[in-house]
């Protein structure tokens, strides 16, 4: 148990934390490390709060109501029953995570959040131009998958969708309340759903038929049909990635990489590319060994954000 004091503009706050040593990695993780060392430390180590987003809130939001909308028969999943489960979903979601009120708080009128739901509406709606709910019947809707490597390595994540059809083929479906990214960008995004092919792969040794990400915001649904040889890849990406992590968590070398998404980062107090000091490290340090002077050497490849 380690004691510390953060500052938050201007403020000194003390921090009790009870932080382990991380045990699994999800697709969201190891995202967070490829792009940014000291930002995975921040939230899997350090877990330092961030405030909610819109952005992220609507997201959320639209996918509840996409996986709700199939407990009703195929036939009453149209658009208008959609929209009309935004309401129900949106308090089911403050009654769960109470802090989400603070994005519309000063909101007196409620102009904000009627306009933020409208967008939600907008965005639901423009799914059924990309996909037919009334032909479909998931196999799965947001399931946990999880499972071990040889090597011991924890894979987890939840999936929206998982179809298979009669011949037995899996396609797996991710919904994006974004737009598509460019094409040059376009395997970053796909990494992810990569992750999750590997977990099926490994779990039911059976290798997805279809990747299938959908855009809302932009209205597009981009695929691909992976290989084996595209999943043992992908195997060893995150074998040279946790091999980093650890060797971050023995070491306590968290450095942090400079990019353009650092502006949407709630630790600028906590970083010290923006003159912050980060929290004291709540984990003992061991001092490194050859195994993680090796992994720390593989950082480089194992973070340039390829799959």
């Amino acid at each position: 148990m380690v004691f510390g004091s953060l500052s938050v503009s201007g403020h000194r706050v003390c921090v009790m934390s009870t932080s382990l040593p991380p045990t699994s990695l999800s697709p969201s993780r190891a995202s967070d490390f490829m792009q940014c060392p000291l930002l995975y430390r921040f939230r899997v180590i350090d877990k330092l709060p961030e405030k909610p987003s819109e952005a992220a809130t609507r997201g959320t939001l639209v996918h509840a109501v996409l996986e709700r909308l199939f407990d009703a028969p195929a036939g009453e999943r149209t658009a208008p029953r959609a929209k009309a489960l935004i309401p129900g979903q949106w308090d089911r979601l403050l009654e769960s995570r109470p802090e989400l009120s603070e994005l519309f708080a000063e909101d007196t009128e409620g102009e904000r959040l009627t306009r933020w739901l409208g967008q939600a509406e907008e965005l639901v709606e423009r799914w059924f131009s990309l996909e037919d709910p009334t032909r479909l019947e998931p196999a799965e809707r947001e399931l946990f998958v999880e499972t071990e490597l040889e090597s011991g390595l924890r894979l987890r994540g939840v999936i929206d969708r998982v179809d298979v059809a009669p011949t037995g083929e899996v396609r797996i479906v991710d919904y994006k309340t974004g737009k598509a990214p460019r094409p040059e960008y376009a395997e970053g995004a796909l990494f992810q759903m990569t992750f999750y092919a590997l977990v099926i792969w490994r779990l039911k040794r059976v290798v997805p038929r279809r990747l299938q990400l959908v855009y809302l915001g932009s209205g597009e649904v981009v695929t691909y049909d992976p290989v084996e040889a595209d999943l043992k890849r992908v195997e060893r990406k995150l074998l040279a990635l946790w091999d980093a992590i650890k060797a971050a968590t023995e070491t306590g070398d968290w450095r942090p990489r400079p990019t353009k998404l650092c502006g949407w980062c709630d630790h600028h107090a906590f970083c010290p590319e923006f003159g912050g000091t980060p929290p004291v490290y709540p984990l003992s340090v061991q001092p490194p060994n050859k195994a993680a002077e090796a992994a720390k050497a593989d950082r480089t490849d194992a973070t340039d954000g390829s799959v």
